[in-house]
C-alpha cells in the first residue's frame, strides 16, 4: 500500500523537489500540495495524507507540525530555524509522529558523524557554514546540530551568497596539524533520498519527536 504524501512549502525550490522525488516514488502517491502562493492551505490537504513533508518558513513550521500532529498526520520537518519544545508537550505528540533534521543529504550525516569523532582527538575547532542568499536562519540548522554533538565550545561562522547552495566545513586544529571536514550540496536532489527514507520510517518511530537522520541510518 502507497503512502499518501502532502507537501506544505510546495511552491519553493525544496517542496518542488519533494513533490517531484515522492511523484518518482514506487510506494509513495502525490496527494496534496500546500502553499500561499498556489491559494491552498494546510489544512485543504491534512485530510487526504498519511505524511506531511513541510519545507516552509521559521515562523509558520511549528504550527504546521501541531496542526499535523492534531489530525493525526504524521510529519517530516526540513524547516529549521524554530523552536521545537512546543512539540514535546505531551498533546502534540499522541495521535502522530514528527521526525525533524536539520539536513537529509546522506554525506551531511557522515561529516556530522566524523566531526563528532574528531572532536574527541583534536582541541578545538569551528565550523563554517555556507548557504544561498534566500536562507532566512543562521547559523543553519546543520551547523547547530553540528556544534551540538561535538565536543567542547565549537564557534559557527555564517556565509548567505547568492550562488551556493549548501556547504559546511568543519575545521579542527591540534599541535601542529588541522584537520577539515567538508560536505557540499549543489543540487537540491541531494536530500532527497533522506526525505523520502523519513517518509517511509516517521509512521514506525519508538519516539517522538525525533531530530537527526543519523537515528534512521544508523544501528546505534
Amino acid at each position: 500500500m502507497s503512502i499518501a504524501v502532502a507537501v506544505a512549502g510546495a511552491a519553493g525550490r525544496m517542496g518542488q523537489a519533494v513533490c517531484a522525488a515522492v511523484e518518482a516514488a514506487e510506494d509513495m502517491r502525490l496527494t496534496g500540495r500546500a502553499d500561499p502562493a498556489l491559494g491552498t492551505a494546510l489544512a485543504d490537504v491534512l485530510g487526504d495524507a498519511d505524511v506531511v513533508v513541510d519545507f516552509t518558513r521559521p515562523d509558520t513550521a511549528l504550527g504546521n507540525a501541531l496542526e499535523c500532529v492534531a489530525a493525526g498526520v504524521h510529519v517530516v520537518i526540513g524547516t529549521s530555524g524554530f523552536d521545537m519544545k512546543p512539540l514535546y508537550a505531551h498533546e502534540a505528540r499522541t495521535r502522530a509522529n514528527v521526525f525533524f533534521a536539520p539536513n537529509f543529504a546522506i554525506g551531511a550525516v557522515l561529516m556530522m558523524r566524523f566531526a563528532a569523532e574528531a572532536s574527541k582527538h583534536m582541541s578545538k575547532a569551528e565550523i563554517v557554514e555556507l548557504h544561498h542568499d534566500r536562507k532566512l536562519d543562521r547559523p543553519s540548522g546543520t551547523a547547530a546540530r553540528t556544534a551540538e554533538l561535538m565536543e567542547g565550545d565549537v564557534p559557527i561562522h555564517s556565509v548567505r551568497l547568492p550562488g551556493l547552495v549548501a556547504h559546511q566545513e568543519v575545521i579542527l586544529g591540534d599541535l601542529g596539524q588541522t584537520l577539515t571536514i567538508r560536505h557540499d550540496s549543489m543540487q537540491r536532489e541531494s536530500f532527497m533520498p533522506g526525505v523520502l527514507l523519513a517518509i517511509r520510517r516517521v509512521g514506525e518511530l519508538e519516539q517522538s519527536p525525533m531530530t537527526g537522520l543519523e537515528h534512521l541510518l544508523f544501528d546505534e
